[in-house]
């Protein structure tokens, strides 16, 4: 079963994304850096262009963000430089090519770890930012578009009490079957980095299960900071659980053929082939 929030949420932030069927909204994108904010730059100009009102909140360091965008984008300052981002990523990057890193636990102990910790630490600057939240407390939002690696989107969405749409490829550890309520038995779906297949003999599905184990066990060590973080704006003892149990939509820039056969949700939206160059109108001589 869905959350309980699901079915207004739902009509709300559908009615934005859908074309000529609702008057504009507002929306309220918090988008992470790199490779992530190039797929969703996308929809926040498609958006825009619909006459939707589009806020991008994002820090004031960054690669990418908030450059030749057509619609409002508020910045806060945070804690470290572009050249502590640079040799973050650089050390993770590196080591990936090196020596990479083929679980969820050696990830995010190893190279992944001061990347993710410069991440988490931008959602402090956003709220330590007085002015800028109270404009975002102000300002009436239909909706929250998020990417959920950095987790702040997470954050600001409940803090705002505000329908959260998931903008991503997949979930990081466990947190799809939890916060969606979809299930993903470890003896039929292979976990991440696994690399098994769907048909796994006995000795996998055991292996599948002990890396299950795992993820549950690590992945609160994982999002320590993200989540100590998160008790402090909202004021209350949180897990990622009940940040996940939140969201609204999850749309995955993937296709459901390229999935493992598993339940999906009704939330659940697959949007594959956003990442692909638009093709161009067959020639003359192939029509004829």
């Amino acid at each position: 079963m869905a959350p309980t929030a699901f079915p207004a949420s739902l009509l709300c932030v559908c009615l934005l994304l859908a074309s000529g069927l609702a008057q504009a909204g507002r929306l309220l994108v918090v988008p992470m850096d790199g490779s992530h904010w190039f797929t969703m730059q996308m929809i926040v100009e498609k958006l825009s262009h619909r006459g939707h009102e589009v806020v991008v909140v994002i820090p004031e360091v960054s690669w990418q963000m908030g450059k030749s965008l057509n619609c409002t984008v508020k910045t806060y300052s945070i804690s470290h430089t572009l050249e502590d981002l640079d040799r973050a990523f650089k050390y993770f990057s590196d080591t990936q090519w090196k020596t990479p890193e083929h679980s969820i636990r050696s990830l995010g102990t190893g190279s992944a770890r001061p990347f993710f910790e410069i991440i988490f630490s931008h959602c402090r600057g956003l709220f330590n930012d007085k002015k800028l939240v109270e404009y975002l407390k102000q300002s009436s939002f239909d909706a929250v578009l998020l990417d959920p690696f950095d987790v702040c989107g997470l954050i600001v969405a409940k803090y705002l009490s505000l329908p959260s749409v998931i903008f991503a490829r997949l979930a990081f550890c466990y947190h799809l079957e939890v916060g969606a309520q979809c299930p993903s038995h470890p003896s039929y779906v292979p976990r991440l980095f696994s690399k098994y297949t769907d048909t796994m003999t006995f000795m996998e599905r055991v292996w599948n299960h002990l890396s299950y184990m795992k993820e549950r066990a690590f992945c609160p060590y994982f999002f320590k900071t993200a989540v100590e973080i998160a008790s402090e704006v909202l004021q209350t003892p949180v897990t990622m659980t009940d940040l996940f149990s939140s969201v609204s939509i999850w749309m995955f820039r993937t296709d459901f053929v390229l999935e493992f056969p598993r339940p999906v949700m009704p939330n659940m939206v697959f949007v594959g082939g956003i990442n692909c160059l638009q093709g161009k109108p067959l020639s003359k001589a192939c029509d004829a």
